[in-house]
């Protein structure tokens, strides 16, 4: 990535072919290193960062050989305060699992969004990139803000553009644990039904089943049942937004301490017996491979503890 700059200047930084297909507001937060996505959009929005001369939005696409126009930013100015506390950040890198020169796994706990925006300050990709500063850090995937479990970021824009192709073409292997309310009459079956968003009046964001939705698959294996409900491995063949949530309450086993989704009554009586005061759904492993099958990777991310705990209270 070639560069021109003075210090307090505008800086016009080439982008680099392997960053082809980025959108411009995460080049811009892999470049200027602390600064709050808020302060990202408004200088793209305000016009003071263009692509080959051009104004552009924060989700444009990047080409490698674009230039980028970079106005001078001061991370000492009120916006920089809205950006993670490094405490924060320090305690969430507290829950890395893995980590190599390509990539870098989180058990991310529930009540952290996998990123900022519509009303988020911050979530997990900030807050790591605040640990570390001086490192590249991507998003391969998302996660709900009320899952736990493993969450994969690159290191490398090679790993990065592999696996989000892996994943449009289904060749990753993801893993769910998950208490579902009542008890299932068959060990295992699969749910097909397509889904679609849709936004609500209020701007609540709402998935439904719906045939000219996009196809959607989910396969539920009963692992046991505890107190009269279904703790279940949930294999996912697609990753549609709450496609899992969805799936269970379609089928009339929503996932326990689902409040979008979920059973209002159930949930009560689950945090009044076990204690679940959140959502159980748990992302327990993603299996792939790197370098043309060469490199195999099995991620995991143990149950989080509130979860065990609940499961035990249930006998």
């Amino acid at each position: 990535m070639a560069e021109t700059s003075t210090k307090g200047a505008v800086r016009t930084v080439d982008v680099a072919d392997d960053r082809g297909g980025q959108r411009l507001d995460n080049f811009l937060l892999g470049l200027l290193k602390g600064a709050p996505r808020s302060l990202i959009y408004r200088i793209v929005r305000s016009g003071e960062v263009r692509i080959n001369g051009k104004r552009a939005k924060p989700d444009s696409r990047l080409a490698g050989g674009d230039r980028v126009r970079i106005p001078p930013v001061r991370l000492g100015e009120p916006d920089a305060g809205e950006g993670p506390p490094i405490a924060m950040a320090e305690r969430l890198a507290e829950h890395i699992v893995f980590e190599d020169r390509a990539l870098l796994v989180l058990n991310k706990p529930c009540g952290i969004a996998a990123h900022g925006g519509s009303g988020v300050r911050f979530g997990a990709i900030e807050l790591l990139r605040r640990a570390r500063p001086n490192e590249s850090l991507e998003l391969v995937h998302r996660l709900d803000r009320d899952t736990s479990g493993v969450l994969v970021l690159a290191k490398k824009r090679s790993a990065l553009l592999e696996l989000q192709r892996q994943m449009r073409e289904g060749g990753i292997r993801k893993k769910y644990l998950a208490l579902l309310v009542g008890r299932m009459a068959e060990r295992s079956f699969t749910v097909d039904v397509a889904l679609q968003k849709s936004v609500l009046s209020g701007g609540e964001r709402m998935v439904r089943v719906t045939a000219d939705g996009k196809d959607s698959v989910s396969h539920f294996q009963l692992i046991e049942r505890r107190g009269g409900h279904s703790y279940c491995e949930v294999r996912i063949e697609t990753g549609r937004t709450h496609q899992i949530r969805v799936h269970a309450a379609h089928i009339g086993h929503p996932v326990a301490g689902d409040e979008k989704y979920g059973d209002r009554d159930a949930n009560r009586r689950l945090r009044e017996q076990a204690g679940l005061k959140r959502m159980f759904l748990h992302a327990a492993s993603l299996e792939f491979a790197l370098d043309d099958g060469r490199s195999p990777y099995l991620l995991s991310a143990p149950l989080a503890p509130e979860l065990a705990a609940a499961l035990d209270r249930l006998g």
